[in-house]
């Protein structure tokens, strides 16, 4: 058994920003119509950090990156047997991953386009006809269902690995060091600081589009003088 550094800082702190972020959009769309721009905010946050994450998962640290955890069908299937040995996410971990992202980002992207019925448009809502604001407001509604679900699932699958295998995927994500078997686990490497600061400005890119920095703004009204 060695500790090895797993998840870099630029990682942990994308995960619990991440979990920030969510908390405070379902809050506030419970909340009403009043908190609507705070759950726009929010919505923005997830899609910077979720472009920061991809950008990350190609520039960041060993384990932190996708070619060493996306896995094929043969790393699943292993893992069912009991076969798979490895560090970092194992096989259905990385699978309920992926599906995260994925779902958080197209309940990000949709909210961008949605609309409230009553005051309140996403920030690129001008883009799209009524009809189809109104289609992916709907699709923005439904799919919040899906993530209770697939949060939930994720969050019984911790414990379950934290309580029953007495693998406590908690505390690395919080201290970034773990205790594993094996002599060939070896620390985490790269995610510099240059590749942090790409990550960083790309995600910030993407939320001043994701606001509409590329919509045109509104012509001015004319004032006729009555």
């Amino acid at each position: 058994m060695k500790t090895i550094r797993l998840w870099d800082v630029p990682t942990r702190l994308f995960h619990w920003l991440l979990v920030l972020a969510v908390v405070g959009s379902v809050v506030t769309i419970k909340l009403g119509s009043s908190w609507m721009d705070w759950h726009e905010r929010f919505g923005l946050a997830v899609i910077g950090l979720l472009s920061f994450r991809l950008v990350w998962g190609v520039a960041g640290s060993t384990y932190a990156r996708f070619t060493g955890f996306v896995p094929g069908p043969g790393a699943v299937v292993a893992y069912l047997r009991g076969q798979w040995q490895g560090v970092g996410h194992n096989p259905l971990g990385a699978l309920s991953v992926l599906a995260l992202i994925g779902l958080f980002g197209f309940q990000a992207v949709t909210g961008l386009f949605a609309n409230d019925d009553i005051a309140f448009d996403g920030p690129l809502a001008s883009l799209v006809s009524s009809g189809w604001s109104n289609t992916l407001s709907s699709w923005h509604r439904q799919a919040e269902w899906y993530l209770y679900g697939l949060v939930a699932l994720h969050v019984l699958a911790v414990m379950y690995y934290t309580h029953v295998k007495k693998d406590n995927l908690v505390r690395p994500m919080v201290t970034g060091r773990k205790v594993v078997p094996g002599e060939q686990a070896e620390d985490a490497k790269g995610g510099g600081w240059l590749a942090f600061i790409v990550a960083v400005a790309i995600a910030a890119g993407v939320v001043w589009v994701a606001n509409g920095g590329l919509v045109p703004p509104p012509p001015p009204t004319q004032d006729l003088g009555w």
